[in-house]
């Protein structure tokens, strides 16, 4: 085996219980990439408030969504990972390698490299599984990458994926996931394509990820068909009291709703995997608010997770590094 795949998603704790969540929030929150307030104040913030009351609550969230095979996101991407190893296989690349890691929790991205060095791969294609770029994302997965090949100089070359947001076929099976779910179950008044925020003072400073989000939106909408009176691209997940990439998704399923729109179809595009923030904040949360607010009808549309056209499109994005040779900047 001289070449393997890297898969990396964003993380989950180990279970739903806030001792395990207090872990993971406090390596989560504690990333310079996605906090980035000055050290001492924001420890005493994170040490001294945070730690002590959202674990609780995050934990009963996530005992809303746990499955008997355990967390959501751990479960689908390794579901991903098992497929994509299937699929290359039939593409006649056997020999490649595929794993996947946890940029917070575990596995963690530092002890999956160890193991695939010490299983003798030469390369590694690092995929975050992000489809649009963020620092807050896919350059923090990019930092652990980072910091572990500093520590290992003489060890795999590193070849990066920064993003797939425009990637004609991961727009595809996105496409075909939504034509799916209306051959069952009909079409809504609106198609809402809600994406993870992030705060706005991040974008003002160059990062690339609303403009992906905006791309992504536009080709998805344009390869279904839609008007843009039938779709609308909002924010989730807000954190804190900064202003955040706007239009909020809540806000707006609630304004939608008093305005007569009876039925939404509500499909999140930015993840790879059912996860908390799909499962929980849109289909649960998302779906009381705008019931509430007079809407009648609304249904969530299932991320990508193993659909047959998603792996495959794994497959096409992967495909043209399989031969890289050079190291990533």
């Amino acid at each position: 085996m001289s070449t393997a795949i890297l898969l990396v998603n964003l993380g989950t704790p180990a279970e739903p219980t806030p001792q395990a969540l207090r872990a993971y929030l406090k390596e989560f929150l504690w990333d310079r990439r996605v906090v980035d307030l000055p050290r001492l104040p924001w420890w005493l913030i994170l040490n001294g408030i945070i730690l002590n009351t959202r674990p609780k609550k995050s934990a009963a969230k996530y005992a809303k969504i746990w499955t008997a095979e355990g967390s959501p996101l751990r479960v689908h991407t390794e579901k991903q990972a098992k497929l994509l190893r299937g699929y290359l296989g039939e593409h006649g690349q056997r020999d490649v390698a595929i794993a996947w890691a946890m940029r917070y929790g575990a596995p963690s991205v530092a002890s999956v490299l160890d193991r695939l060095a010490g299983e003798g791969a030469q390369r590694i294609i690092v995929l975050p599984l992000y489809p649009q770029f963020s620092n807050s994302t896919t350059a923090s997965s990019f930092d652990a990458v980072d910091a572990w090949a500093k520590r290992n100089p003489r060890g795999p070359a590193m070849i990066r994926i920064g993003d797939y947001h425009d990637h004609p076929g991961y727009i595809r099976a996105l496409a075909a996931s939504i034509q799916r779910h209306w051959q069952r179950e009909g079409r809504a008044d609106r198609l809402l394509m809600s994406f993870h925020g992030i705060p706005q003072r991040a974008v003002d400073r160059g990062d690339p990820y609303a403009d992906q989000c905006q791309r992504t939106a536009a080709l998805l909408a344009a390869e279904l068909g839609l008007e843009a009176s039938a779709w609308l691209l909002t924010f989730q997940s807000r954190f804190g009291a900064a202003k955040w990439l706007q239009p909020y998704t809540q806000p707006t399923l609630e304004q939608l709703g008093r305005d007569g729109v009876r039925s939404v179809d509500v499909v999140c595009p930015g993840f790879a995997a059912d996860c908390l923030e799909t499962l929980e904040e849109i289909d649960l949360e998302c779906r009381d608010a705008f019931l509430a607010a007079a809407g009648k009808e609304f249904n969530y549309i299932p991320c990508l997770n193993e659909q047959d056209e998603w792996i495959r499109a794994m497959v096409a994005i992967l495909t043209p590094h399989l031969h890289q040779t050079h190291r990533s900047p």
